[in-house]
Protein backbone atom coordinates (compact mmCIF):
# COMPACT_ATOMS: atom_id res chain seq x y z
CA UNK A 1 0.00 0.00 0.00
CA UNK A 2 0.86 3.36 -0.38
CA UNK A 3 -0.17 7.26 0.12
CA UNK A 4 -1.60 8.70 -2.67
CA UNK A 5 0.66 11.43 -4.36
CA UNK A 6 1.22 14.87 -2.71
CA UNK A 7 -0.86 17.31 -5.12
CA UNK A 8 -2.18 20.97 -5.83
CA UNK A 9 -4.60 21.89 -3.57
CA UNK A 10 -8.18 22.08 -5.27
CA UNK A 11 -10.75 23.89 -5.32
CA UNK A 12 -13.70 23.42 -3.75
CA UNK A 13 -16.82 22.14 -4.88
CA UNK A 14 -18.85 24.03 -3.08
CA UNK A 15 -19.48 27.60 -2.96
CA UNK A 16 -20.58 29.90 -0.38
CA UNK A 17 -20.98 33.40 -1.89
CA UNK A 18 -22.41 34.60 1.22
CA UNK A 19 -18.31 34.73 2.29
CA UNK A 20 -17.15 37.24 -0.70
CA UNK A 21 -16.21 40.37 0.87
CA UNK A 22 -15.52 38.67 4.56
CA UNK A 23 -11.83 38.90 6.62
CA UNK A 24 -10.12 36.17 7.36
CA UNK A 25 -6.96 35.32 9.73
CA UNK A 26 -5.07 31.95 9.13
CA UNK A 27 -2.12 31.11 11.37
CA UNK A 28 0.41 28.89 10.70
CA UNK A 29 -0.11 29.41 6.78
CA UNK A 30 3.16 28.83 5.56
CA UNK A 31 2.60 25.52 4.10
CA UNK A 32 -0.05 22.26 4.86
CA UNK A 33 -3.31 22.79 5.59
CA UNK A 34 -2.71 26.53 6.30
CA UNK A 35 -1.86 27.36 3.37
CA UNK A 36 -4.59 25.23 1.70
CA UNK A 37 -6.83 27.29 3.78
CA UNK A 38 -5.77 30.58 3.20
CA UNK A 39 -5.97 30.03 -0.57
CA UNK A 40 -9.33 28.14 -0.32
CA UNK A 41 -11.29 31.13 1.85
CA UNK A 42 -9.60 33.17 -1.44
CA UNK A 43 -11.15 31.41 -3.77
CA UNK A 44 -14.24 32.23 -2.25
CA UNK A 45 -13.64 35.44 -2.05
CA UNK A 46 -12.38 36.03 1.39
CA UNK A 47 -9.61 38.58 1.68
CA UNK A 48 -7.29 36.75 4.31
CA UNK A 49 -4.47 37.41 6.28
CA UNK A 50 -1.62 34.79 6.45
CA UNK A 51 0.14 34.88 9.90
CA UNK A 52 2.91 32.66 10.16
CA UNK A 53 6.70 32.58 12.33
CA UNK A 54 8.36 31.63 9.07
CA UNK A 55 8.61 34.72 7.39
CA UNK A 56 10.23 34.16 4.19
CA UNK A 57 8.32 30.64 3.46
CA UNK A 58 5.01 32.07 3.90
CA UNK A 59 5.56 34.78 1.83
CA UNK A 60 6.45 32.23 -1.05
CA UNK A 61 3.20 30.37 -0.05
CA UNK A 62 1.16 34.07 -0.67
CA UNK A 63 2.79 34.77 -4.02
CA UNK A 64 2.47 31.11 -5.09
CA UNK A 65 -1.75 30.99 -3.88
CA UNK A 66 -2.08 34.57 -5.23
CA UNK A 67 -0.70 32.94 -8.58
CA UNK A 68 -2.53 29.93 -8.34
CA UNK A 69 -6.16 31.68 -7.37
CA UNK A 70 -5.63 34.12 -10.85
CA UNK A 71 -7.52 31.92 -12.87
CA UNK A 72 -10.90 31.26 -11.45
CA UNK A 73 -13.77 33.04 -13.06
CA UNK A 74 -14.29 35.14 -10.35
CA UNK A 75 -12.49 38.08 -8.83
CA UNK A 76 -10.97 35.88 -5.82
CA UNK A 77 -10.32 37.43 -2.52
CA UNK A 78 -6.71 39.12 -1.28
CA UNK A 79 -3.95 36.98 0.51
CA UNK A 80 -1.21 38.93 3.03
CA UNK A 81 1.29 37.94 4.40
CA UNK A 82 1.95 38.94 8.13
CA UNK A 83 4.98 37.22 10.38
CA UNK A 84 3.88 37.02 13.67
CA UNK A 85 4.34 33.83 16.23
CA UNK A 86 0.96 32.58 18.05
CA UNK A 87 2.73 31.96 21.21
CA UNK A 88 2.78 35.46 21.85
CA UNK A 89 -0.33 37.00 23.19
CA UNK A 90 1.17 40.69 21.93
CA UNK A 91 1.49 39.31 18.62
CA UNK A 92 -2.03 37.68 18.31
CA UNK A 93 -3.83 41.14 19.63
CA UNK A 94 -1.28 43.52 17.10
CA UNK A 95 -2.41 40.83 13.96
CA UNK A 96 -6.06 41.69 14.80
CA UNK A 97 -5.87 45.27 15.49
CA UNK A 98 -3.94 45.81 11.91
CA UNK A 99 -6.66 43.70 10.19
CA UNK A 100 -9.18 46.16 11.96
CA UNK A 101 -7.14 48.86 10.59
CA UNK A 102 -6.71 47.56 7.13
CA UNK A 103 -10.12 46.10 6.69
CA UNK A 104 -12.58 47.87 9.09
CA UNK A 105 -13.90 44.26 9.93
CA UNK A 106 -13.19 40.79 11.26
CA UNK A 107 -14.98 38.12 10.32
CA UNK A 108 -13.20 34.92 10.42
CA UNK A 109 -9.86 33.39 12.67
CA UNK A 110 -8.47 30.14 11.65
CA UNK A 111 -6.21 28.54 15.15
CA UNK A 112 -4.70 26.18 12.63
CA UNK A 113 -1.15 26.79 13.76
CA UNK A 114 0.84 23.39 15.29
CA UNK A 115 3.42 21.59 16.24
CA UNK A 116 3.68 17.73 16.13
CA UNK A 117 6.35 15.88 18.26
CA UNK A 118 7.07 12.52 18.39
CA UNK A 119 8.92 11.66 21.33
CA UNK A 120 9.30 9.01 24.49
CA UNK A 121 7.93 10.33 27.80
CA UNK A 122 11.09 9.99 29.45
CA UNK A 123 12.97 12.18 26.47
CA UNK A 124 10.38 14.73 26.54
CA UNK A 125 12.13 18.23 28.06
CA UNK A 126 10.62 21.16 29.47
CA UNK A 127 11.62 23.12 26.18
CA UNK A 128 9.67 20.88 24.31
CA UNK A 129 6.77 20.82 26.57
CA UNK A 130 6.93 24.64 26.93
CA UNK A 131 6.83 25.15 22.53
CA UNK A 132 4.03 22.31 22.08
CA UNK A 133 1.45 23.96 24.50
CA UNK A 134 2.84 27.32 23.58
CA UNK A 135 1.72 26.65 20.02
CA UNK A 136 -0.96 24.25 19.87
CA UNK A 137 -2.80 25.57 22.96
CA UNK A 138 -1.88 29.24 23.83
CA UNK A 139 -1.84 29.87 20.14
CA UNK A 140 -5.36 28.74 20.26
CA UNK A 141 -6.42 30.50 23.30
CA UNK A 142 -4.26 34.20 21.99
CA UNK A 143 -5.80 34.45 18.82
CA UNK A 144 -9.21 33.91 20.29
CA UNK A 145 -8.57 36.29 22.66
CA UNK A 146 -7.60 38.73 20.30
CA UNK A 147 -10.14 37.69 17.32
CA UNK A 148 -13.37 37.96 19.93
CA UNK A 149 -11.63 41.41 20.73
CA UNK A 150 -12.19 42.90 17.53
CA UNK A 151 -15.37 40.76 16.01
CA UNK A 152 -17.63 43.48 16.99
CA UNK A 153 -21.06 42.30 15.00
CA UNK A 154 -19.61 38.45 15.32
CA UNK A 155 -17.76 35.86 13.92
CA UNK A 156 -17.00 32.27 13.12
CA UNK A 157 -13.38 30.85 15.17
CA UNK A 158 -12.24 27.43 14.30
CA UNK A 159 -9.41 25.76 15.77
CA UNK A 160 -7.55 22.84 14.70
CA UNK A 161 -7.84 19.85 17.18
CA UNK A 162 -7.06 16.44 16.17
CA UNK A 163 -8.28 12.60 16.19
CA UNK A 164 -5.07 12.21 18.78
CA UNK A 165 -7.36 14.05 20.99
CA UNK A 166 -9.07 10.80 21.80
CA UNK A 167 -7.07 7.96 20.28
CA UNK A 168 -3.99 7.75 21.51
CA UNK A 169 -0.32 6.50 20.00
CA UNK A 170 2.44 5.86 21.51
CA UNK A 171 5.40 9.08 21.46
CA UNK A 172 2.55 11.34 21.41
CA UNK A 173 1.32 11.85 24.97
CA UNK A 174 2.52 15.84 24.60
CA UNK A 175 0.89 16.13 20.99
CA UNK A 176 -2.03 14.44 22.11
CA UNK A 177 -2.60 16.32 25.68
CA UNK A 178 -2.04 19.59 23.39
CA UNK A 179 -5.17 18.59 21.06
CA UNK A 180 -7.35 17.40 24.05
CA UNK A 181 -6.92 20.56 25.34
CA UNK A 182 -7.85 22.30 22.30
CA UNK A 183 -11.00 20.67 21.78
CA UNK A 184 -12.27 21.26 25.55
CA UNK A 185 -11.09 24.61 24.92
CA UNK A 186 -13.28 25.13 21.95
CA UNK A 187 -16.11 23.83 23.73
CA UNK A 188 -15.38 26.82 26.63
CA UNK A 189 -14.63 29.42 24.25
CA UNK A 190 -18.19 28.56 22.55
CA UNK A 191 -19.82 28.95 25.80
CA UNK A 192 -18.08 32.22 26.62
CA UNK A 193 -18.41 34.24 23.63
CA UNK A 194 -21.80 33.03 22.42
CA UNK A 195 -23.69 35.91 23.38
CA UNK A 196 -21.30 38.18 20.92
CA UNK A 197 -22.64 36.02 18.34
CA UNK A 198 -19.17 34.52 17.99
CA UNK A 199 -19.27 30.84 17.29
CA UNK A 200 -15.81 28.53 18.13
CA UNK A 201 -15.69 25.00 16.83
CA UNK A 202 -12.88 22.92 15.78
CA UNK A 203 -12.04 20.44 12.79
CA UNK A 204 -9.86 17.20 14.09
CA UNK A 205 -8.32 15.86 11.20
CA UNK A 206 -6.73 12.41 11.38
CA UNK A 207 -4.20 11.20 8.61
CA UNK A 208 -3.79 14.08 5.92
CA UNK A 209 -1.72 14.11 3.07
CA UNK A 210 0.19 16.99 4.10
CA UNK A 211 3.97 18.05 5.56
CA UNK A 212 3.21 16.79 9.15
CA UNK A 213 2.80 13.54 7.81
CA UNK A 214 5.73 13.11 6.03
CA UNK A 215 7.08 10.83 8.61
CA UNK A 216 4.57 8.53 7.70
CA UNK A 217 6.57 7.94 4.19
CA UNK A 218 9.25 8.06 5.68
CA UNK A 219 9.01 5.12 8.79
CA UNK A 220 9.24 1.75 7.17
CA UNK A 221 5.74 -0.02 7.82
CA UNK A 222 4.24 3.02 8.54
CA UNK A 223 1.99 3.48 5.98
CA UNK A 224 0.62 0.13 5.92
CA UNK A 225 0.01 0.72 10.16
CA UNK A 226 -1.44 4.01 9.26
CA UNK A 227 -3.93 2.85 6.52
CA UNK A 228 -4.62 -0.27 8.38
CA UNK A 229 -6.53 2.09 11.29
CA UNK A 230 -8.54 4.25 8.56
CA UNK A 231 -11.94 2.75 7.88
CA UNK A 232 -12.11 4.06 4.51
CA UNK A 233 -8.74 2.77 3.84
CA UNK A 234 -7.05 6.16 2.49
CA UNK A 235 -5.05 9.08 3.37
CA UNK A 236 -6.87 12.37 3.73
CA UNK A 237 -6.19 15.09 1.38
CA UNK A 238 -6.00 19.05 2.45
CA UNK A 239 -9.20 19.85 0.28
CA UNK A 240 -11.55 17.75 2.39
CA UNK A 241 -10.41 19.50 5.50
CA UNK A 242 -10.97 22.40 3.71
CA UNK A 243 -14.46 21.51 2.57
CA UNK A 244 -15.31 20.94 6.64
CA UNK A 245 -13.59 24.73 7.65
CA UNK A 246 -15.56 26.19 4.47
CA UNK A 247 -19.13 24.79 5.97
CA UNK A 248 -17.90 25.86 9.31
CA UNK A 249 -17.26 29.58 8.27
CA UNK A 250 -20.43 30.12 6.59
CA UNK A 251 -23.44 30.74 7.11
CA UNK A 252 -24.66 27.14 6.58
CA UNK A 253 -23.31 26.37 10.42
CA UNK A 254 -24.60 29.38 11.82
CA UNK A 255 -26.48 27.45 14.52
CA UNK A 256 -23.28 25.55 14.87
CA UNK A 257 -21.32 26.42 17.92
CA UNK A 258 -18.62 24.21 20.45
CA UNK A 259 -18.67 21.61 18.17
CA UNK A 260 -15.71 19.57 16.97
CA UNK A 261 -15.53 18.18 13.44
CA UNK A 262 -13.64 15.03 12.77
CA UNK A 263 -12.43 15.12 9.11
CA UNK A 264 -10.39 11.36 9.70
CA UNK A 265 -11.59 8.33 7.42
CA UNK A 266 -13.28 7.09 10.74
CA UNK A 267 -9.79 6.27 12.28
CA UNK A 268 -11.49 7.73 15.42
CA UNK A 269 -13.30 4.41 15.73
CA UNK A 270 -10.89 2.33 13.53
Amino acid sequence: MSLSPMHTYQRSATEYPELAGRVAVVTGAAQGMGACFASGLARQGVNVFSVDVISEALNQTVQTSQSDNSDIERRPGSISAFPADVSSRTDMHRVAEHVIKRCGRLDIWVNNAGIFPQSEIAAVSQEQLDKTFGVNVDGVFFGTQAAAAQMAHGGAIVNMASVAAVRVRKLRAVYSASKAAVQHLTSSLAVELGGAGIRVNALAPGFINTEMTNWVRETPGATEKALASIPLGRIGEPSEVLSALLFLVSDSASYISGHTLAVDGGSRHG
